[in-house]
């Protein structure tokens, strides 16, 4: 792991476990402002359970169970799959190269599955209370959302800013999946150089695998119990019959694991940012918050591909739907994966329900930085300055358009 990458991940950590709110000495997500456990929940797992209990038929397919059904409830794209078969997550014990833990995501849901396993997974980011967790059982006649809280056990920790949150995490594994904790392993954000990214996923593209070596990433390979590297894991797999085996295809697409390590550290921004701000956390903290956010929307210290890729056109396309368009067609939600990864340096996790959510006096400082940093005339100061002036122009435009909040000009 670069040495720039540890210092970062410490210093967060270090910022984040001591920046809990004055006068509070239990958990945030125990906080009488926030009471994660008992607030009725609305974000859109709930709400399906909630349609379910009216009426709503959600038929199992006869080769994944309720994945399917569930995907179509709730509009998760199918090309989002990614694969993950290192011996992480509820269901580890049936995970490894042959049989990994299929992810499904869009800007506010993900779904685990794994072959033959007892439960699909849910999680799902609340506007107001953070991510919510839950499971579906496969062998029931008809389905049930079950909410999850011991979960909390890994979704809560210094990976996720200590709230309920997303885990991206790059580990060294053997052979078998299970994972290798003295070979070290990282957080993962677009900041994580790519050779310290998706160790224990599964890692495919558009293209002829060139740009993407061993060196290039970590995912596909195994490691010996000497340190020696083989990527037979992943021959295995490729040359297998995915569909047959019970999954819905052998992808595990690099373009969408770079979305997916953006959008997971983004959540968590937003929802400590929330916290901070409803349980009564220090000026400096909320202030830290809100600048770290507005920076990180704006992808300033984002790593750029180390190759060229191809994004899955279907996928693009579902993502780039995420997001409004402003009269000349552009938009926050656009990929590019080639000089980095959104055609424009702008998160479409703005225009996220949980964004949106946010206290509008809070919003209006995430507002105000990003405007400072796309008006400024010494972007390299800033950190911005692999933005051209037509870029940084291009997205105050965009969302003085399609964000009616957004200021129109510095104060």
């Amino acid at each position: 792991m670069h040495r720039t990458a540890v210092f970062w991940l410490l210093t967060a950590a270090a910022a984040y476990t001591t920046a809990a709110a004055p006068n509070w000495t239990g958990v945030l997500h125990e906080h009488p402002a926030i009471q994660y456990a008992v607030r009725p929940a609305i974000d859109r797992v709930a709400k399906l359970s909630e349609a379910i209990a009216r009426g709503r038929v959600l038929q199992r397919d006869a080769r994944t169970g309720y994945l399917l059904p569930v995907l179509n409830a709730l509009g998760v794209p199918v090309e989002s799959q990614l694969l993950v078969f290192s011996k992480t997550g509820l269901q580890r014990a049936l995970i490894g190269p042959q049989r990994p833990r299929a992810l499904f995501f869009d800007e506010s849901v993900a779904v685990g599955y794994v072959q033959g396993a007892p439960v699909v997974e849910l999680a799902a980011h609340d506007p107001q209370q953070g991510v919510m967790f839950y499971t579906i059982d496969q062998s029931a006649a008809s389905p049930i959302i079950t909410r999850r809280t011991n979960c909390l056990t890994c979704h809560v920790s210094a990976s996720t800013l200590d709230v309920p949150g997303m885990l991206a995490r790059s580990t060294a594994v053997g052979d078998d999946g299970n994972v290798l904790p003295q070979l070290g392993s990282n957080d993962v954000d677009h900041q994580t150089p790519h050779p310290d990214r998706w160790g224990g996923y599964f890692v495919t593209s558009e293209q002829a695998p060139t740009g993407y070596n061993q060196r290039a990433h970590a995912g596909n390979i195994t490691f010996s119990g000497r340190g020696n590297t083989s990527n037979q894991v992943f021959v295995d797999w490729i040359n297998g019959s995915a569909e047959t085996h019970g999954y819905l295809s052998a992808s595990s697409h690099i373009v969408a694991l770079m979305v997916f390590d953006h959008q997971m550290h983004a959540i968590n921004l937003i929802t400590r940012l929330n916290w901070e701000s409803r349980a009564g956390g220090s000026e400096a903290t909320i202030r830290r918050l809100e600048d770290e956010l507005a920076n990180y929307l704006l992808f300033i210290g984002e790593v750029p591909p180390s190759a060229a890729a191809t994004p899955n056109a279907s996928f693009a396309k579902r993502l780039e739907a995420k997001a409004p368009k402003d009269h000349l067609g552009r938009s926050c939600a656009q990929l590019d994966a080639t000089n980095r990864l959104m055609r424009l340096p702008c998160s479409y996790m703005i225009y996220s329900e949980a964004f949106d959510g946010l206290p509008p006096t809070v919003k209006q400082v995430v507002y105000q930085r990003m405007l400072d940093v796309l008006s400024s005339e010494a972007p390299r100061a800033l950190g911005i300055a692999r933005a051209t002036a037509d870029d940084r122009r291009a997205v105050l435009e965009i969302l003085r358009e399609t964000k009616s909040d957004f200021p129109d000009e510095r104060p």
